[in-house]
């Protein structure tokens, strides 16, 4: 592994390559080097913004960011996104990290696939969004040079058919769970590779609930002649 790419160095610390180590062990090859990917775009991103983010905190939920996908990570029930998460909070417990770092990683993570907040959190948080989408959508694609993109490719290759395979290890990720795909784009993935896939609705969801409209239920209903004293 490269230890300077397209300007961005690759942390080196203990913690920073055992993690290097535990992602490579677990993951496809495809997931580790867009992980890897995640971070430098992410990185460049950063300096390209001019924000101040931890580079380890960066490099650790970037690295993490799609654990919840393989089977070693994956529980019944939580997001696939939460699952890596998790991972990443029991990772570093073992290194003394702070809690609010840890929860800064643990929200990068969490929040990676839910467009439209990330930008508004802690650099850390917004900016393995920024590598994501770089990654895997193309957003800001043009924010970033033909040199820069070159070089990231060449040290961690996409190889010819990624966008393929990306949609692929989403899939297999969450096809045994795909009630936790409600409200986030795992739905897209589903609906895509599971023929047997029944999108949740949330307006169902609403007009199907317990609650009965047409009476009380014991609540106020706000005119004053209900009111109770």
């Amino acid at each position: 592994m490269h230890d300077m790419i397209a300007g961005i160095k690759i942390p080196d610390s203990k913690m920073a390559r055992e993690a290097t180590q535990l992602v490579r062990d677990t993951e496809s090859d495809l997931l580790f080097h867009h992980s890897t990917r995640v971070f430098l775009f992410g990185a460049i991103a950063g300096e390209r913004k001019k924000l101040k983010y931890d580079p380890e905190l960066l490099y650790i939920g970037a690295m993490f960011h799609d654990m919840g996908l393989v089977d070693a990570y994956s529980t019944k029930h939580a997001r696939f996104e939460v699952d890596g998460a998790n991972a990443a909070r029991a990772f570093l417990a073992g290194y003394g990290v702070a809690e609010q770092d840890v929860e800064q990683v643990w929200d990068a993570i969490a929040l990676h696939t839910t467009p439209g907040i990330p930008q508004y959190k802690k650099p850390v948080v917004a900016l393995v969004t920024a590598g994501v989408e770089m990654d895997v959508l193309g957003i800001a694609y043009n924010d970033f040079t033909e040199e820069q993109r070159n070089q990231v490719v060449h040290a961690h290759p996409r190889g010819p058919k990624f966008k393929e395979g990306i949609i692929d290890a989403f899939a297999k990720g969450t096809i045994h769970k795909p009630d936790t795909t409600f409200g986030n784009v795992k739905a897209d993935v589903l609906a895509l590779k599971d023929p047997s896939y029944k999108r949740i609705n949330f307006c169902s969801l609403i007009l199907g609930s317990s609650w009965k409209d047409d009476n009380h239920n014991g609540a106020c209903c706000g005119n004053p002649d209900h009111m109770h004293g």
